[in-house]
Formats: C-alpha cells, structure tokens, sequence
C-alpha cells in the first residue's frame, strides 16, 4: 500500500505521462507515442479494428487509421482525459483508468465534434526508471465493449 505522499507523486507521474503521450498523438508523432509503449505493448483504440502490438505495429495502425478516417480533410484532434483512478497492483503494475473525450475540430468549423466519448484502461510499467503503457483498451462509449 502507498502513503498518501507516494500515491500522489504516483498519480502526477501518471498525469505527466499521459499529457506527454497525448500531445505526441494529437500532433501525429505516431512513432513517439508508440514509443511510449513497452516493446511488446498493446494498444485497442477503435471497434472493429483488432489491437496492434508492439511499438512497430503500433505506429503502424495509427497511421493507417488516420490515412483512412481523415483522408484528405484538415482536422485536429484533441484528447481529453479526466477522472483518472490510479491503482498500484501487487504485481508492479499500474492500473489506470479514465473518461476519455475525443474533439476533433475542422478548420472554418465553431463547434468542434465530439467524437468519441470513452472509458480508457492502461496496464502501466516502470521499465529503467520510465513509465510505459503495456496494454490500453479503449472503450467507446455508444457501442458495446469490444
């Protein structure tokens, strides 16, 4: 169990790393957020798209979902996490699970998209002294769990 202090410094760390992680994604450094993977991580982010593994496959899917989702249009995505519940399990790992809203605003566009709202799960770990992402499952919202 962590004293107060430790599971604070725990939860920043947490915060830290996730802002990090997001603002690689968000400003499409793929291979960086991949990079914030463990070597075998893995990473289900959409329904009907099977999970990549590791960092390689990683970067790759994003790529190719961006490529697809977003062919051709001028758009910015924002990820915005909240509600985070942070929990070190007996076993070294970190638990993290959070809200997630996805905005995605088009340029001309007022009101940006909500698209999607989602219930996100990490398996975190501290490799050399870095905090890393084993697995993330990314729930949405409107549809059933994948």
């Amino acid at each position: 169990m962590l004293n107060t202090q430790s599971a604070s410094d725990l939860y920043a760390r947490v915060q830290q790393f996730h802002a990090e992680q997001m603002q690689a994604l968000d400003s499409g450094e793929f291979d960086a957020y991949a990079d914030t993977f463990t070597e075998d991580g893995e990473f289900r982010h959409s329904p009907g798209r099977p999970a990549a593994h590791t960092r390689a496959g990683i970067a790759k899917e994003l790529k190719e979902f961006h490529r697809e989702r977003f062919a051709g249009e001028s758009v910015q995505r924002r990820h915005w996490f909240n509600m985070l519940n942070v929990q070190e399990q007996a076993d070294g790992t970190i638990h993290a699970t959070f809200y997630v809203l996805a905005i995605l605003s088009r340029p001309g566009e007022r009101v940006p998209e909500i698209a999607p709202s989602c219930l996100v799960r990490d398996v975190l770990v501290i490799e050399n002294g870095r905090l890393l992402t084993r697995s993330r499952r990314v729930d949405h919202d409107h549809l059933p769990p994948s």
